[in-house]
């Protein structure tokens, strides 16, 4: 008898274990923590676009998952701003197209269209000079920005980010 009970604790405890374990890796995939930069999403990488269209690589999945996700979680988050940034001249109808991209990518993942902004700047608004390669690379972008929170306007400014 002592030894079935020896045998049945143990197998108990190791189980009890895997499902602690589990659980615990559960919590660990779901709750995903998120970045920001004043009212901007930092997101784990860049959203890539095929050159001179609006077409997203697949490169750009993982960050466009994290803003799924963080629109999920935040609901009280009711409106974000998707900026789309490129350098160089006749840039205005493709930022507006890339960002028009991103938000159609969040709709068909559930998304509500009513949450999300997209908006083109162009090259209105660089973050570097434009005047080398690498900076022209840094000035095109696409940036998530939380617009409104709970139906407000955050920080007064224009939802439109204006633009």
């Amino acid at each position: 008898f002592l030894r079935q009970y020896i045998i049945h604790s143990a197998y108990s405890m190791k189980s009890l274990l895997i499902l602690l374990f589990s659980l615990f890796l559960q919590q660990s995939l779901l709750a995903q923590t998120f970045s920001l930069e004043g009212n901007q999403l930092i997101l784990p990488s860049s959203i890539t676009f095929e050159t001179g269209t609006a077409n997203l690589k697949p490169e750009s999945e993982p960050a466009l998952q994290v803003i799924q996700r963080y629109l999920e979680e935040k609901s009280y988050i009711t409106l974000v701003r998707i900026e789309g940034h490129i350098s160089g001249e006749n840039s205005q109808k493709l930022s507006e197209a890339r960002a028009m991209s991103v938000a159609q990518w969040l709709m068909k993942k559930g998304i509500s269209c009513k949450r999300l902004l997209p908006v083109g700047f162009g090259n209105t608004k660089p973050i570097v000079a434009n005047d080398s390669p690498e900076n022209r690379a840094k000035n095109t972008r696409m940036q998530i920005m939380n617009a409104e929170l709970r139906n407000r306007a955050i920080g007064g400014l224009p939802v439109d980010g204006g633009g």
